[in-house]
């Protein structure tokens, strides 16, 4: 079913749901996949567009986190090395094997990365992606043709997982949806409803597109909204304190060849004392990242100038061919929800604050879930929807989704077609396109993506708004946003024909994609 036709019965419906999740985000969307699947009836709102906000804009890493095993939290990445096994064995489609090299140009961190590494591969067990192992000068360089050369001593190699966040978003909410859940984008919850004895018992919603209301009820109603949490968390209780605050990470994307081969770089201690990545992505490379503190939580954060400068100056340290801010294809910025430090100060540096998630019950049965990263989702999702059904006292019901296939499954696809991204529904769209000429068009001369992946977008993957396809359906502003402001226009006709908008539909969104966009074209 449509998005409109999901609001549609939503606002005829005295329906009373088990579950009701605000937030559409990588925890939202896998809180919505945990519930149905255990036989829960599930709604799921999001304010703007599955995966808007902090979920499209990680590294695009599944991965245990090397760095917390630096810090000793051995618990934590153990929990993510399992979960990055069962993300990799779900969806395959998205979710592939990388190498990760360690240039080494000290006599004694060759030893030191392999023990370390060697221990990480340990912590995995069963589900290891491959063995860390020291690498020889010319095996290093080989590898990774641009690392810097001089005192170059050899490397150590490890294996973790690389992914596309916005499309496994997507993916997952086709999964809650095909099992059974009922969610939409564009539905902002404006209001917690309370039962006499103060409990929560529903929200009240506004539907974003048409600017309409309406209720719905439910047993346990779930905060999963990401850097906005404190906004629901003060609906329930106006005097409730700060769970969360800002820290921003910002990306870089730039052309393969800043690398010159398929496998990523990690820099262990930055000048901040952070890793920064080099990733190989879609044909590109995903340069970062920062963690910079900020004041407050906005869809659309920007990047600093220093995280560039940042981020420009560590890389070309490492790398032969240095990157220029002329060379940036894209930046892109995230915000990330820290836990607050409980005195309300602001002693902890960000990157000290834990990225284990927080479950937080209120006396009013409201469920809030935050922090984590997207390795973990799956079990977020898993607690949270246990801490629901105790809070809530529902009937119990077993996880079921450490082996659940996620929509899209397709084991070994062909990797060289930047299409790949769609699994296992690659095949109906090409049967679609064969069968509609006009679908297989181009959408400009400059661009492989074609007016079939729009449409499809729109019928098949609820795009809204011409962001939601160039942003997160097909990528393009995050691969070269310049060119996703040329394609604005064709793609916002394309969907005007689909959703029966008019001329000035179509005029708005291509103003207010560019204004966006900007933002990611480097000045």
């Amino acid at each position: 079913m449509e998005r409109e036709g999901f609001l549609k019965d939503l606002k005829d419906s005295k329906k009373q749901w088990d579950f009701i999740i605000i937030g559409g985000g990588a925890t939202g969307l896998g809180i919505a996949v945990d519930a149905v699947t255990r036989g829960y009836s599930t709604l799921l709102l999001e304010q703007s567009d599955f995966a808007k906000a902090t979920s499209a804009r990680s590294t695009k890493l599944v991965h245990g986190g090397v760095r917390y095993l630096q810090k000793g939290d051995v618990a934590l990445v153990r929990e993510a090395l399992r979960e990055r096994g069962y993300l990799l064995r779900n969806a395959p489609h998205l979710v592939k094997n990388q190498r990760f090299i360690i240039g080494n140009y000290k006599w004694w961190e060759k030893p030191f990365y392999s023990i370390g590494l060697t221990f990480y591969d340990l912590l995995a067990g069963g589900m290891s992606m491959g063995r860390s192992l020291p690498m020889s000068r010319s095996r290093v360089i080989s590898s990774i043709p641009q690392i810097v050369r001089k005192s170059l001593k050899g490397g150590v190699v490890y294996h973790d997982g690389q992914f596309d966040d916005s499309r496994l978003a997507i993916n997952l909410m086709q999964t809650a949806i095909e099992k059974g859940a009922t969610a939409v984008n564009y539905v902002k919850v404006t209001q917690l409803l309370k039962s006499s004895d103060g409990k929560v018992s529903g929200v009240v919603a506004r539907d974003e597109i048409e600017g309409t209301h309406f209720t719905a009820s439910g047993s346990c109603i779930i905060n999963a909204t990401g850097i906005f949490v404190d906004d629901i968390i003060k609906m329930d209780n106006p005097a409730g304190r700060p769970l969360v605050r800002p820290s921003q990470g910002v990306h870089l994307v730039v052309d393969k060849s800043f690398l010159g081969g398929d496998d990523a770089i990690m820099i262990p201690k930055t000048s901040d004392g952070r890793v920064m990545f080099g990733v190989p992505w879609h044909n590109r490379v995903i340069l970062g990242t920062t963690d910079v503190p900020v004041k407050e939580f906005v869809l659309e954060p920007k990047a600093l100038d220093e995280e560039v400068d940042f981020i420009l100056e560590t890389a070309g340290r490492y790398l032969e061919k240095k990157p220029q801010r002329s060379d940036v294809l894209c930046v892109f910025a995230g915000l990330r929800p820290l836990a607050a430090p409980k005195d309300g100060s602001d002693k902890a540096r960000t990157k000290e604050i834990s990225r284990s998630h927080k479950l937080v019950v209120a006396p009013s049965g409201l469920v809030t879930i935050t922090g984590g990263k997207w390795t973990t989702y799956r079990k977020m999702a898993e607690d949270t929807v246990n801490a629901g059904i105790k809070a809530r006292k529902l009937p119990f019901s077993e996880c079921r989704t450490k082996d659940l296939r996620i929509h899209g499954y397709l084991k070994n696809p062909d990797r060289s077609d930047r299409r790949y991204i769609y699994g296992s529904d690659l095949r109906e769209i090409e049967r679609i396109q064969s069968e509609n000429p006009r679908w297989a068009e181009k959408l400009n001369g400059e661009s492989d993506f074609t007016v079939g992946e729009v449409i499809w977008a729109v019928q098949k993957e609820m795009a809204r708004t011409v962001d939601d396809v160039l942003a997160r359906r097909v990528r393009v502003l995050y691969l070269d946003a310049r060119k996703s402001i040329a394609l604005a226009p064709r793609v916002a006709e394309i969907m005007a024909a689909e959703l029966d908008k008019d001329k000035e539909w179509i005029r708005r969104q291509v103003e207010e994609y560019t204004e966006m966009a900007k933002a990611y074209v480097m000045a």
